[in-house]
């Protein structure tokens, strides 16, 4: 029984950020739950660098009727997951359109040429911006700042998972992602989902 129907079909999710930054894990949540729900989900992976630090995006196709291919093909994404700020531009120069919706956490992640000084990351406010003006919507989430209150980092995935769902964007709700993400997490199941209701309240703001 779905929650709702999709606003189109295929609906295409790009979920993208750093190595270590836990991307697999939310495009698993995601994916797991739409699968419940009656849906047919393609979910492909790309990797930059293979260290960690290296650029990692997942793309999430889903439809009601056909199982597409797992690659959403260049301008053709509907929503865009950015874990880290310069890889939510990327994606956007790369998949956007006029009508994508964008939900970002702007917390950056240096790479090793900016930490050593061989190269500069770009000013924050110029990259908030040109990710604003490239996308029909755009949410800011402070998914780290939030997960550090709470004690740990990490739980800026379990956030970012509860902002998805709380924009409306996909045919989910709090009923249909709660089940995962206690089989993701069980043994901080309480904390992930005050991570996740956190999230939802965020993009309600």
């Amino acid at each position: 029984m779905t929650t709702k129907e999709l606003v189109k079909d295929p609906l295409n999710l790009i979920i993208t950020g750093v190595g270590g930054q836990g991307n697999v894990m939310i495009s698993l949540i995601i994916g797991n739950a739409l699968v419940k729900e009656g849906y047919l989900v393609t979910i492909g992976e790309t990797y930059g660098a293979s260290q960690r630090n290296g650029p990692v995006m997942s793309h999430v196709r889903i439809s009601k009727e056909t199982q597409y291919s797992p690659f959403i093909p260049d301008g053709h994404a509907d929503i865009i997951l950015g874990m880290e700020p310069v890889e939510t531009l990327r994606m956007l120069g790369q998949f956007g359109n006029t009508h994508v919706i964008t939900i970002v956490n702007p917390r950056p992640i240096y790479s090793i040429d900016v930490t050593a000084g061989a190269a500069e990351y770009p000013d924050m406010d110029k990259l908030m911006e040109t990710v604003k003006e490239l996308s029909a919507e755009t949410w800011t989430i402070n998914a780290t700042e939030e997960a550090q209150k709470m004690g740990s980092p990490i739980f800026a995935n379990t956030i970012l998972v509860g902002a998805l769902i709380g924009s409306g964007v996909l045919p989910l709700d709090k009923k249909s992602v709660e089940p995962v993400l206690r089989e993701a997490f069980p043994k901080e199941v309480e904390a992930n989902m005050t991570a996740f209701e956190k999230g939802m309240k965020l993009i309600s703001q």
